[in-house]
């Protein structure tokens, strides 16, 4: 889809030559320039304005990932080169959080840094990020730049060398190379797969020389493509910064561990060891932090432009943020697993904003409420009228527009159902798939594609509006398709799963504490092995070509549990304990399927049109497995008996799209619904879903977690036993004896796998009485043995 057309007409408008001028000029004094934009919608047409006139890289700042998220697509679908639009993505975790960030994640922070890196005065890329995600502290420019190197197919570099290049870049041995930051050696071949590569790269030695050069299908092994040479970067951010960062010593010291107990300092020291050795790979970003010196914002060349897309909500977000990331601090210090000395994760508000600031050409895109300000330049922008799916009124103005001689262009999914009820009118318009000359008066454009929102830019003078509708003005709703993000999948998720410190069980030994990957030299050359620490110091040395027999430890409680006695039989006899009760689960699995079969359950209406409607506002386009998925689970809802229903995909495929329906459809005919997840940062990303989701409609959703106030926590309490809430989203929190329903009909559980013991119990015995749901990212089948286990 090409809107150079509407763009080119953007950026003659008078309003926005002003504009241009003066984001383009260097802020004197106060070093931000205030600009206007009047309504969200116009802003991805605004940015891809700017950079075409400009010429020069663009970022734009967002309060949080969703956010940017949604800016990243709407700005890709108005570029003319959407491969030069960038999302650079904040964490899924907070610093001190143990879980290791989401691969992808890591993967788009990366690409977007060796960008930066390479240099971006040609191409003026568009980078679209948020506030969490450039206050992060990152690889300085020179570190990053230390750290990457050339290879040359005819040069000579020994393998030993080139592992030891790699290894200290970030790069993780693997028995095959299928995802970005993964090498392997077999003989005089080594696999290397640079994050910044399309696919992975083969060297081919003999001796210290490179013979040959070839990309390679990961899937096939066989060679694509021969290379002249190629450029291997840091394989990830979370580097020890080398000489140009402090060690270990020096980052203890600057915390102060003196003062606090000796076996919390011994622990926080090792994993700080494990963080700079590069051991435990799965969460070393928890201390990134203190270790990093480098930001985002070094990475800009001096003639980028920074556009600040908000004022207010760009700060209270990030205190939002900065409270949360100050609770888990907190959480962890109480329980002794850090030291009461370290300090936040994040840098204040005011230390961002002078780096901003101090970035060069600095504008915030602000509303009609900044219109007073000492330099506003405000845009003439404006909602378009809605008609919410009435056709006959849409084809009444729109015939009015075009006689008073406006300028309409139209993107629609349905172009050429609206192209034959033009013809109708005698409007004849060809569907195109490009606006690539700017619409002229009394003439429109009809264009197969979508778009988020349209907007009418006002005309000045004799000059008459710019007028672009969408689906979401004439039809109510638009569809629009995920932007396709490759995700880097491996084999096994133990690296992923566990970090140093963390409890696991080996099949055959039992409970004990991984502390660590070594390597050691075998006959067959070195080999990697995971340490595992059991009672007595005792240690287990596990090869990697076994790691399927150790699996995280998941027990009830937050102790610490009993770890195992190595060249004892005390495991065996575990063992044998619970075999014994395989049994007995089984029979308990029966009763209970036993009782749901006979038990009469709450049969759910057929969906209304407020069902449809609200399904019709999705915005994005459902995949053949999502709306299987969505089909059975209403089906299995309108039955005379208790729901109990798996839905396991992977993250991003639209589980929650699932259970919002779902939710919905119980809210429908009068039931409660309880969304069990299990964390207070997933509550909250929850609560903002289905908020925004249901907004349209009289539903009232809260949440209860330790994020509430103790006040507020007893007024949902009330409110739902009343039975006023109809959605309650909460932690383990609502399965305490406190919480009361009115008329529960559905429980959604996230990610049961993660609760405990006694937590299970409860939810089994809700199983006999309410339709269940449960959503998983796990794979399948983990996720299958947990849900029975």
């Amino acid at each position: 889809m090409d809107l150079t057309g509407l763009i080119d007409q953007v950026t003659r408008d008078p309003s926005f030559v002003g504009l241009g001028k003066l984001v383009a000029a260097r802020a004197k004094g106060q070093g931000v320039v205030w600009s206007g934009v009047a309504l969200d919608s116009a802003k991805p047409c605004l940015v891809a304005a700017l950079r075409s006139k400009l010429g020069r890289p663009i970022v734009v700042v967002t309060p949080r990932d969703a956010s940017a998220s949604a800016l990243y697509e709407q700005v890709s679908l108005w570029s003319s080169t959407p491969n030069n639009v960038h999302l650079f993505p904040e964490p899924d975790t907070l610093p001190y959080e143990s879980r290791g960030w989401d691969p992808s994640i890591a993967l788009d922070r990366i690409r977007v840094l060796d960008l930066l890196v390479k240099g971006t005065r040609s191409k003026a890329p568009v980078i679209v990020t948020s506030v969490p995600a450039l206050a992060l502290k990152t690889l300085s420019p020179q570190r990053y730049a230390e750290l990457g190197f050339e290879v040359r197919a005819g040069g000579r570099i020994a393998p030993r060398v080139l592992i030891e290049r790699l290894m200290a870049a970030g790069y993780e041995h693997d028995a095959a190379v299928e995802v970005p930051g993964t090498y392997t050696r077999r003989g005089g071949i080594i696999d290397v797969y640079p994050p910044t590569e399309d696919r992975p790269i083969r060297l081919d030695f003999f001796g210290d020389e490179v013979e040959s050069l070839r990309g390679f299908d990961p899937g096939t092994q066989a060679s694509v493509e021969n290379l002249s040479s190629v450029r291997v970067g840091p394989a990830r951010e979370s580097l020890y910064g080398g000489k140009s960062g402090p060690t270990v010593e020096e980052v203890a010291a600057s915390i102060d561990l003196a003062g606090c107990q000796e076996e919390v300092a011994a622990r926080f020291n090792e994993e700080l060891e494990g963080y700079a050795s590069g051991v435990g790979v799965g969460g070393r970003e928890a201390y990134a932090h203190l270790f990093l010196k480098g930001s985002f914002l070094d990475y800009l060349p001096k003639n980028a432009v920074v556009l600040l897309d908000g004022g207010v909500s760009l700060e209270n977000s990030y205190t939002e943020l900065m409270e949360q990331a100050e609770e888990v601090r907190v959480s962890r210090v109480e329980k002794e697993e850090l030291p009461p000395t370290v300090p936040p994760g994040y840098p204040e508000w005011s230390e961002i904003l002078k780096s901003l600031e101090g970035a060069g050409r600095v504008a915030r895109l602000e509303g009609w409420e900044r219109a007073g300000e000492s330099g506003a330049e405000m845009m003439g922008f404006a909602p378009t009228p809605n008609f919410g799916g009435h056709l006959r009124y849409f084809l009444r103005d729109l015939r009015g527009m075009l006689e008073e001689g406006h300028r309409v262009s139209i993107v629609s999914h349905q172009a050429e159902r609206l192209s034959e009820l033009l013809a109708e009118l005698d409007i004849f318009v060809p569907v195109t798939t490009a606006i690539s000359e700017p619409p002229v008066p009394g003439t429109p454009k009809l264009v197969q594609g979508a778009l988020a929102e349209g907007w009418t830019l006002k005309g000045n003078g004799k000059a008459k509006s710019l007028v672009l509708f969408t689906d979401k003005e004439i039809f109510g709703y638009v569809k629009q398709r995920r932007a396709s993000r490759r995700r880097p999948l491996r084999k096994e998720a133990f690296a992923s799963d566990i970090v140093v410190g963390d409890y696991v069980v080996h099949i055959d030994h039992g409970i004990g504490r991984f502390v660590g990957v070594t390597t050691m030299k075998r006959d067959e050359g070195e080999r990697e092995y995971l340490t595992i620490e059991y009672a007595d110091s005792a240690r287990l040395y596990v090869p990697n070509d076994s790691v399927d027999r150790v699996t995280p430890y998941i027990g009830s409680g937050d102790g610490p549990p009993s770890m195992s006695r190595l060249g004892t039989q005390e495991w065996s006899r575990a063992k044998r304990k619970v075999k014994e009760s395989a049994e007995k689960i089984a029979r308990e699995l029966l009763s209970l399927y036993a009782k749901r079969e006979m038990k009469k359950g709450f049969a759910y209406s057929q969906d209304n049109s407020w069902l449809q409607e609200m399904e019709a506002s999705f915005p994005y386009v459902e995949t053949s497995d999502q709306m299987d998925t969505i089909r059975d689970v209403k089906r299995d809802m309108e039955q005379p008996r208790p729901m109990d229903r798996l839905v396991c995909g992977d993250v991003g495929y639209g589980k929650t799209e699932v259970a919002i329906r779902a939710a919905f459809k119980a809210v429908l005919d009068g039931r409660q619904v309880a969304v069990l997840v299990p964390t207070t940062v997933l509550a909250q990303q929850h609560l903002q879903t289905f908020r925004q989701r249901l907004k349209a409609f009289p539903v009232e959703i809260e949440v209860l977690s330790r994020f509430r106030s103790a006040r507020e926590q007893k007024s949902v309490l009330a409110r739902l036993e009343e039975g006023t809430v109809d959605v309650c989203i909460g932690t383990h929190r609502l399965l305490q004896k406190d919480v009361e329903f009115k008329d529960l009909g559905l429980v959604v559980i996230d990610e049961e796998q993660r609760f405990g013991v006694a937590h299970k119990e409860k939810l089994k015995k809700m199983r006999e009485e309410v339709d269940v749901l449960t959503l998983s990212a796990t794979p399948i089948p983990r996720t299958l043995h947990m849900s029975l286990v």
